[in-house]
Order: C-alpha cells, then structure tokens, then sequence
C-alpha cells in the first residue's frame, strides 16, 4: 500500500517572515469565514441539511454578509472567466506567461500535492510575490468559483497556515505559500481548469462552458490545525462538517452494519494522494447495496463536503450521478469509533465507487508544526482527497506520476534520515 505521510521535523534554517494576513484578512471577512465545512445548501438528492457550526469552532454572525454566490453552473463559469480576465489584466507579460499553461498539459497533475511547495514544485504564480492589487485578483477568481460556504473553507484552510506560520515550532518557509495556474485560457464557451494551493489545499476546477459543467476532481483539502483562534479571537474549523456528517452517517449504522464497515483501530495513510497514480481500491467495508434509504442521504451528506465546492446546479448534477452508482460504492473506516477530538489519534475512511473516491486521514505527526496548547498532530492534522475514477481533469489528462515526495522509490514517506 502506498503511504503519503509528511515529512517530520522539517528544518530548512530560519524562515521569512512572510504573511499573507492582511489580504487573506480582508478577503476571508468579505465570505463571512464560516466554519462549518461545504455541504450544499440544497440539491435534487435531498442532501438539504448543511452541517452545523460545532460548538469547537464558533465565529462573529455580523462578519456574514448576504450571499452572493452563483446559483446556477453557467453563472460560476461565466463570473469564474469574467474574474479570471481581471487577474490577467493585472499581471505583466512574464507573469501571464507563468500563469497560463495549455489544457492539455499533463503537468497539471504533477504541480499540486499533500507536501509543503519547497518538497513539490507547483505551477503558476506564488501568491506571496504578488502586489496586494492582483493577489486580491487572484481571490476573486476563487470567490467566483466557490459558494460561500466553499471560499469560507479554502479561507480557513489557509488561516490554518498563517496561524502556524505565526504560533508554530517550525521552521518550513512554505508556510503560507498558495500558488494559482491556469490550464487554458479562460472563457465561457470553452474548457480551462483553475489550479489553487498549497500544502495543504489543492484545488483542480475543470470548467466547460460549452457542457455546462464544473467539476472538481481531483481537490485536496486538508488543515492544519484543526482547529485555531484567528486574529479576531474567532475560533476557525474550516473542515468540521466532515468530522459532523461523517459522524452521523457512522452512528446511523447498526451494529452489525459498523462491524463491516470497521477496519480496525489503526489510523491509515492516504492511498490515492496527489503524485501517485491509482487504482482506487473498492469492495472493502460496507456496500451502498447494503445501506437504508436514509443512510444513503447521509452518506450523500457526506461526499457533499467536497463535491459541493461550488453552486447549487453543479452541487446537485454531480451528487445525482454519484447516487445513481450508490449501490456500488462501498465504505470503510479506521480509527476512533467516537467523535471525540480530544481522545485518540483520529479516524481514516474510505469511499470508493465508480463515480467517487475519497479519503480522509488524520495524519499522525504535526511535521514539526507544534503550538502549545493546540493539537497539531492526529485529530489535528488532517489531509483529504476527492477524486472521480471515471472523469479525473474531466477527461483532459491522465495522471501521470510524480517525481519527488510523491513519487516512484519512496511511495510519499518521508526522506531518510541523513
């Protein structure tokens, strides 16, 4: 089995006190910075109930401005374009010449990761060499892009990293680090995919004006910590609707139902992270055949987390073909049995189908990044990904195999000491 583990203790001498506060401030209170993860506010699979804030992470109701947020698939890719064409005009010849890449490149699944971007090289424009003009463009594009509730993700993933870079034992200089790439040029009548991220945020968004379609396959989200106090003294965590929907769909099963589901307490590694090609493992746990009518919307609530990134048309299309292969998805899960984040080592599961595949994983070392007080390790850290077996890149690429942390030789473990 593959394993992407971090790299622990990660030392490269002093870092830079490079912050990206100011511009992530304003931009994170301009989406309301909610915490309460991405599930759909409606959908045609009845998946309607979005996960609630936890009482972990609370946050100012007058930060919440009314939403604004696409509600249809053509609005995203057109307003998508549209704040795309206002980052280009931004930028001198040399930077849009590092932006933009052709569609079909097969770099695109190369350039993003689950290591910090000084292991992974990624493509685009570093966001932290960028005037506070275009970097504000640059977010533009992702408000464009992303609902209100999936910008408040993606905002607080990336508090997460400015609050380590500001309170944390390490010495990583990428904290803090996003990159943006376009693969294609943007337009409302064609396909181009939008590419954002650092270490732990990668988003991969495929749109087609001509089809009508966005989609988000494959994305990583993750967070480290979990959970955090940002600069207003609000409590932030940005991924609580998975630990919460996952919850409910686990504590819904029968016991006979959890004891096939349950792989043991030994909390896994990511088997299909970015860099690797993948077979996507499947049959292992429990079958969508074998679940209620009601446990299945749950399990829909579930996956809602990260196909429900953007607006109520694309959310709802890509849940109904997800559901119509339900009965052959299967589920399996590791780890701690009680959502508890202050006992244990956290959880690890699996859902793998012909049109879905995702993993979560509470990753077991904080990678040098300690906070007193704060747990940067197990429930602390977590990485994600959500990948589409039949339409990764919507079609446009295969993934291909990444040299360096991900790649062949060391299957995404750690360098060895020395």
């Amino acid at each position: 089995m593959m394993k992407f583990n971090e790299p622990e203790g990660v030392s490269t001498g002093p870092r830079p006190r490079r912050t990206t506060a100011a511009w992530l401030a304003t931009m994170s209170l301009a989406a309301g910075l909610a915490v309460s993860g991405c599930a759909p506010a409606s959908s045609s699979t009845s998946v309607t109930s979005e996960a609630t804030t936890s009482a972990e992470a609370t946050t100012s109701a007058s930060a919440s401005p009314e939403s604004t947020s696409a509600t249809t698939t053509e609005e995203t890719v057109a307003a998508t374009a549209a704040a795309a064409e206002e980052f280009l005009a931004t930028l001198s010849a040399e930077q849009r010449e590092t932006l933009l890449h052709s569609y079909d490149d097969g770099t695109k699944t190369t350039s993003w990761s689950n290591f910090p971007v000084t292991f992974v090289e990624r493509a685009g424009l570093n966001l932290t060499d960028l005037t506070e003009e275009q970097q504000t463009a640059a977010m533009e594009v992702l408000d464009a892009l992303l609902s209100d509730e999936g910008y408040a993700t993606v905002t607080g993933i990336m508090g997460g990293d400015e609050f380590l870079l500001e309170n944390s034992t390490s010495t990583e200089d990428s904290l803090g680090q996003y990159y943006i790439a376009f693969f294609g040029d943007p337009s409302d009548t064609g396909a181009w995919e939008v590419q954002f991220g650092g270490h732990h945020l990668g988003i991969n968004a495929t749109l087609d004006g001509a089809e009508d379609s966005v989609t988000f396959a494959p994305t990583h989200l993750g967070s480290q910590p979990a959970v955090y106090t940002d600069a207003e003294g609000h409590q932030v965590q940005p991924l609580a609707g998975m630990y919460e929907t996952a919850f409910a769909f686990y504590d819904s099963l029968s016991e006979e139902q959890q004891a096939q589901l349950y792989q043991g307490e030994q909390v896994s590694n990511l088997v299909c992270a970015p860099g690797g090609t993948c077979d996507y493992p499947t049959g292992t746990g429990i079958a969508g055949s074998e679940l209620t009518e009601q446990q299945q919307q749950l399990l829909l609530e579930v996956i809602a987390q990260w196909v429900g990134l953007s607006d109520e048309q694309t959310t709802s299309e890509a849940l109904a073909r997800i559901e119509a292969t339900l009965d052959e998805t299967y589920v399996n899960w590791s780890g701690a049995t009680v959502h508890d984040m202050t006992a244990g080592e956290g959880i690890y599961f699996q859902i793998s189908g012909p049109d879905v595949y995702i993993e979560l994983s509470d990753q077991q070392g904080s990678a040098g990044a300690d906070v007193d007080g704060v747990t940067t390790a197990g429930w602390g850290h977590i990485h994600s990904i959500y990948r589409d077996p039949a339409d990764d890149y919507a079609g446009s690429v295969t993934q291909q195999e990444a040299t360096g942390m991900g790649g062949p030789g060391n299957g995404g473990a750690p360098p060895a000491a020395g």
